[in-house]
């Protein structure tokens, strides 16, 4: 005799009344170019304090100073280089950091003995900065582009780790007992079940992997680097140049708003099976 699940049916009436509720509810409707109104703000308050003389010069530049320098350097220094050679090594840095901190949380997440011979380590690092590292991995692997990439990778590894496996451990047990119920066998409960259940742990550990590689790369960047945005930003503090380490510091941001930005887009769309406030 086999079990059969009888879901309980939800009208279209149902389910405009739950979009009804969370409307009023929760944060309201989405506004229209929303992704811009933040940076557009800043940079107004910024244009008028620079241009009302309360921002001085020597303290930040203004913004038209910082545009001149940022074509000076696009013409005469080659910025397109810096810019390709720091998003290089962020994105290989990442990749290994995000692939590794997967695979640990999910040995660690679907087993007990994983869980003992990953967790520990992984939390003892976690109390350790990643950057009181940096004299060590210079001993270990110079001041070249391995010791640059290893930063980044080991810094965005712990919130991959600690994310996805949190979203592992909190997935309601009443989802192993129903398809106990309806004989779905482990491999398949993993594979329909728990990794997307783990979706959203996953994709918050994104966010902050994100940040925390970009964190490194301006660092790891101050290390005998001879091409990259943190390259042109220590030559910038040698000759004085505040509007170009201000060139420097906008393109740091605007790489990370462009991608967390894009994590939570993925996300978004990812995960719109779930009811949430959100949407």
């Amino acid at each position: 005799m086999t079990a059969t699940l009888h879901a309980p049916e939800i009208t279209v009436r149902d389910r405009v009344d739950q979009r009804v509720v969370r409307r009023r509810l929760g944060p309201g409707h989405r506004i229209r170019f929303a992704f811009w109104i933040g940076p557009a703000l800043a940079l107004a308050l910024w244009s008028a304090g620079s241009a009302t003389g309360i921002i001085k010069p020597a303290i930040l530049s203004a913004p038209w100073d910082v545009v001149a320098a940022f074509e000076d350097q696009w013409v005469n220094h080659d910025l397109l280089a810096n810019i390709l050679a720091s998003l290089q090594r962020t994105a290989i840095g990442l990749t290994l950091g995000v692939v590794t901190g997967a695979v640990l949380a999910v040995v660690s997440g679907l087993s007990r003995i994983g869980e003992s011979l990953v967790d520990g380590p992984i939390q003892i690092k976690r109390s350790i900065p990643t950057l009181a590292l940096i004299p060590l991995f210079i001993a270990w692997f110079g001041i070249g582009e391995e010791m640059k990439i290893i930063t980044i990778a080991l810094i965005s590894l712990v919130p991959i780790y600690i994310h996805t496996h949190n979203g592992l451990r909190s997935i309601d047990g009443r989802y192993a007992e129903l398809a106990e119920t309806i004989g779905i066998n482990h491999g398949e409960f993993v594979r329909h079940v728990v990794l997307p259940g783990a979706l959203p742990g996953f994709l918050l550990g994104m966010r902050f992997a994100v940040t925390s590689a970009l964190l490194g790369l301006v660092v790891v960047e101050q290390f005998n680097a001879i091409a990259g945005v943190g390259h042109m930003i220590t030559l910038a503090e040698q000759y004085g140049q505040t509007d170009v380490i201000v060139v420097g510091l906008v393109l740091y941001g605007i790489f990370g708003y462009c991608a967390d930005s894009a994590v939570r887009l993925t996300g978004r769309k990812a995960l719109a099976w779930r009811q949430t406030l959100d949407g």
